[in-house]
């Protein structure tokens, strides 16, 4: 059977895949796993039964699945704080300033409304890593807690929730926003009570669009998946920058007052580089995915930073920066950890020191972000073929050295296998588009003909 968990929690279409009997369920079994303070049948061990936050993104799915989250959580015996609609990045840090024995987020980040999921976090509002998120789904068909009369748990509103985010956002600040004007597109998504008004408290000037959540419109061509308007309102308003979140505010993407994309990888280099200089970025390291461009590679070593490769998922970068104790890391779809701050990627907090940065250097974040130059990426997903053999094949690999060779140091390619469907993504970074495109269209041809199904 294939794994239940996927690179980011649980997710499927709400109703069809992600069901009430296993939002229940995987919250039992979580339970069992995460919960602290008990022993194994249930009763009170440490004189307070264990305590989970819980959070949604506001597409209406999320109503009846946190509901059974909450449910399921406390049938086990735990005390639950439902803190409503706020972003991903919130619910981790709710867990760990509330400390808190597990939290759980309900939200599908930048996927269309119909769709939904369940993340989890333990305590310190950490992301679980496989081993444990393995635990919790080999715990689905096995006995549950079951505590009986008031050793069951409470389910009560986290009333300050909100605020309490708020005010640490503001505190990450090194300098106010005075005199920058910002346009936030929070996608009809959790960010859109708490970006506009922290943006505001920190001396902004702020215009807002995707601001109208009604529980079916989230990711609905707004938002970091689609940056036309955002790049539209920019330049109608004459705005400085604009700031596009997704779903749940877990991501941050920009756009230039000219209405260009900023990806996450310039939105790295522009902080790493800050960070340096102000001698925050420790070890002067910089943690980044197999997928970001080569020019950030480039630009990080032409300024003597040295960069950490990890293979694409927020969660494997979250995993070196711990190792390490590093300061900074993220991923080119717009997750950015600045672990002084946060336990996981947040949008609001990066996109409030990006504009901080234009505050503190009085560059715009176009000028800001030309420290990196974009190297054309193309990139072919080949469906259909068997993306097992593909680290076997010694055809393929002799393929890939061949093209690596002839672009040298001006280029780079990336073939991954899919590690949930029958394909394979060859991805080409050179310094002209037709050189990447022509050398990923033969390597595209090497991949069906070798590993035809």
């Amino acid at each position: 059977m294939p794994r239940l968990f996927g690179t980011d929690g649980v997710r499927g279409l709400a109703n069809g895949a992600l069901t009430v009997d296993l939002s229940l369920n995987l919250a039992q079994a979580a339970a069992v796993v995460l919960g602290k303070g008990r022993v194994a049948d249930g009763r009170r061990a440490s004189g307070r039964r264990p305590v989970a936050v819980i959070a949604r993104d506001p597409r209406v799915s999320g109503e009846f699945i946190s509901a059974a989250v909450a449910a399921g959580l406390a049938s086990s015996g735990v005390d639950v704080f439902d803190a409503g609609v706020v972003p991903t990045p919130a619910l981790a840090y709710l867990v760990a300033d509330f400390k808190a024995d597990l939290g759980v987020m309900v939200s599908a980040s930048h996927n269309p409304a119909p769709d939904n999921g369940i993340k989890f976090f333990a305590a310190g509002g950490t992301k679980l890593p496989d081993e444990v998120e393995d635990r919790i789904e080999a715990m689905l068909d096995e006995p549950k807690l079951a505590p009986k009369g008031g050793d069951v748990g409470r389910i009560r509103r986290f009333a300050d929730a909100e605020d309490r985010y708020l005010v640490h956002l503001l505190s990450t600040l090194p300098h106010r926003l005075d005199g920058i004007h910002v346009v936030l597109d929070c996608a009809h998504g959790a960010a859109a009570g708490v970006s506009p008004q922290v943006f505001t408290d920190a001396g902004a000037q702020v215009t807002v669009i995707g601001a109208d959540p009604d529980g079916i419109n989230i990711n609905d061509g707004v938002g970091s998946t689609h940056l036309g308007p955002l790049a539209a309102a920019v330049l109608a308003h004459g705005a400085d920058i604009g700031i596009a979140h997704d779903g749940d505010a877990d991501r941050c993407l920009a756009v230039d007052a000219a209405g260009n994309t900023i990806d996450g990888d310039q939105i790295m280099a522009i902080l790493a580089l800050s960070m340096a200089e102000r001698g925050v970025l420790h070890e002067r390291t910089l943690v980044a995915t197999v997928m970001s461009n080569l020019g950030l590679r480039r630009a990080m070593a032409a300024h003597d930073i040295r960069m950490i490769e990890t293979a694409v998922g927020d969660r494997y970068v979250l995993e070196a920066l711990a190792a390490q104790s590093l300061s900074l890391g993220g991923e080119q779809s717009g997750h950015v950890i600045m672990t002084k701050f946060a336990t996981t990627g947040d949008g609001i907090l990066t996109g409030l020191h990006l504009a901080a940065e234009m505050a503190r250097t009085g560059k715009s974040i176009a000028e800001l972000a030309s420290a990196m130059t974009v190297y054309p990426q193309v990139l072919v997903n080949v469906r259909g073929v068997d993306h097992h053999a593909l680290a076997l094949d010694t055809f393929i690999a002799a393929a890939v050295a061949s093209a690596q060779a002839e672009l040298g140091e001006t280029g780079r390619v990336l073939l991954r296998p899919s590690g949930t469907e029958p394909m394979v993504r060859v991805m080409v970074e050179a310094e002209r588009h037709d050189v990447a495109e022509r050398t990923a269209a033969s390597l595209v041809e090497v991949v069906r003909e070798r590993l035809a199904v």
